[in-house]
């Protein structure tokens, strides 16, 4: 980046909003973030408090401000983004989404997924399902992410792209339970349930992630990008980097048919194609080379 931005990151209180953050001071970029007030940001951030969902409110914190570009880390459903274009018409030239993976979810192919498979122009936007209850919401996750992007991308108010981001790894305070639940069951030798079909997914590393949303943050192309480093794991690779961290352990596995898998077992294929990012100038690294790293932090037995 050449120049200083004036960046909003929406959310950003913790795992990779709060390294996209840091990321962002450190390049020399003015930043102020917006959330409810749950947490405060850290130094030189200016502090912006509403809940996003509320229009009148997301207005008024806003007041005369005006941004190069809006990162969006807590944007679920279409009726947000839709928010988010009323109230940012004027107010940004550019708004990044950090999407999902899982706007891949009827994908099924052992070849790595490109972003053309998920056309957010060809997305039905449903702005009437109930999108305010939370039940419906977990279920529809990714319809909820596709119907985001498509209400972004749809607007001339300002460019958007839409980050379709891998399973994230690593940090101490991976809030998620994924890899310790993995290295519970390696310690004590309970069965690790798996599909009797289980595929291998792609991923990113904590860090990595953020670098490149910050990285995106002052690039200008449009449009979806997959955010994933090569290199797709196996539940069997992964559980092999946790079990290096569990003295004594013992990994066994259950294959099953029907019912509830472990956290990243997958009965479909969960790849994605980072070839776009390589081509727009960002080069992911390698799972392997930091996945002993990311799963040592979580753990908290350091490097």
């Amino acid at each position: 980046m050449e120049k200083a931005l004036n960046v909003l990151v929406i959310g950003g209180n913790r795992y990779v909003g709060k390294r996209l953050i840091a990321r962002l001071l450190a390049e020399g970029h003015r930043v102020a973030v917006l959330n409810r007030g749950s947490s405060p940001p850290p130094a030189g951030v200016e502090h912006l408090r509403a809940d996003r969902d509320d229009e009148g409110a997301l207005t008024g914190a806003l007041g005369s401000r005006v941004f190069d570009v809006v990162v969006d880390q807590v944007c679920y459903t279409p009726r947000q983004a839709a928010i988010a274009r009323r109230v940012f018409s004027g107010r940004t030239r550019r708004y990044v989404l950090t999407s999902t993976v899982e706007v891949y979810e009827y994908e099924d192919s052992p070849a790595l997924v490109r972003e053309e498979a998920v056309d957010p122009s060809t997305v039905t936007v449903d702005l009437h399902q109930p999108w305010d209850d939370p039940a419906f919401l977990e279920a529809h996750y990714g319809e909820g992410k596709r119907q985001a992007e498509a209400v972004l991308a749809a607007g001339p108010e300002f460019e958007s792209t839409a980050v379709r981001v891998a399973h994230v790894l690593g940090g101490d305070d991976d809030f998620t339970g994924r890899l310790a639940h993995y290295a519970e069951r390696i310690r004590t030798g309970e069965p690790i349930a798996v599909p009797t079909s289980n595929r291998p997914a792609t991923f990113v590393y904590v860090e990595e992630i953020a670098r490149f949303l910050a990285w995106t943050a002052g690039e200008d192309f449009t449009g979806p990008v997959n955010a994933a480093s090569p290199g797709a794991l196996s539940t069997e690779e992964l559980c092999a980097a946790v079990a290096a961290h569990v003295p004594g352990g013992r990994t066994e596995f259950r294959h099953i048919e029907v019912g509830e898998v472990s956290p990243f077992s997958f009965r479909r294929s969960y790849g994605m194609d980072n070839a776009r990012a390589a081509r727009l100038g960002f080069t992911f690294t390698d799972t392997r080379q930091w996945l002993p790293r990311a799963v040592a932090e979580t753990l908290g037995k350091g490097d």
